[in-house]
């Protein structure tokens, strides 16, 4: 994340040289570069703090079993590593606010390649309720569990988008930073 955030400053600060103020410092911010208050305001906080929050409970587990994780993507540690660390540090970023658009792309980009990986395993968008499989059909590791699908990933791609393009809201230290 530390490399995102670096190449995210530098072309901050030279879009902000060639005189493209409408691209200066608040695209560490959003892609707007107004900070929704009242009732929109309220709404861009809950959206960040829960979807923050869940990027957190998807990251630590990950960070925590990283090589078993790997394994089971079949992919390198370091790649995995990337993609946990974005969640969890993106989503301590999502939850205070601060360097929203930073931190929504990296998990941006971990939530498209998980919807490559699921179409590629041939999963269907919207997976059958688990309730209406037979029992013998589908069983979770830890029992009845969802089955899967690319429904969940591709909202929480949704939602990034929406961040990234509405902004952190006036209830972010973003807005306290970089508002007009």
């Amino acid at each position: 994340m530390i490399y995102q955030f670096g190449l995210g400053v530098a072309i901050t600060f030279f879009l902000a040289e060639f005189n493209y103020p409408q691209l200066g410092l608040h695209l560490l911010s959003s892609l707007s570069g107004v900070y929704a208050d009242g009732l929109p305001g309220l709404a861009l906080l809950l959206l960040r703090v829960s979807l923050g929050g869940l990027f957190i409970l998807h990251g630590y587990p990950k960070i925590m079993h990283l090589r078993r994780w790997a394994e089971a993507l079949k992919m390198p540690v370091f790649l995995c590593f990337l993609s946990a660390a974005s969640m969890l540090g993106g989503g301590i970023f999502l939850i205070i606010g601060f360097l929203t658009l930073l931190a929504t792309l990296p998990i941006l980009g971990s939530m498209i390649y998980a919807i490559y990986l699921d179409i590629s395993g041939s999963k269907p968008f919207v997976a059958q309720d688990p309730y209406l499989i037979p029992e013998e059909q589908y069983q979770g590791p830890l029992g009845k569990g969802e089955p899967p699908s690319w429904e969940k990933a591709f909202m929480y791609c949704v939602m990034l988008i929406a961040i990234a393009v509405l902004g952190p809201g006036a209830y972010s230290l973003d807005a306290g930073i970089f508002g007009r």
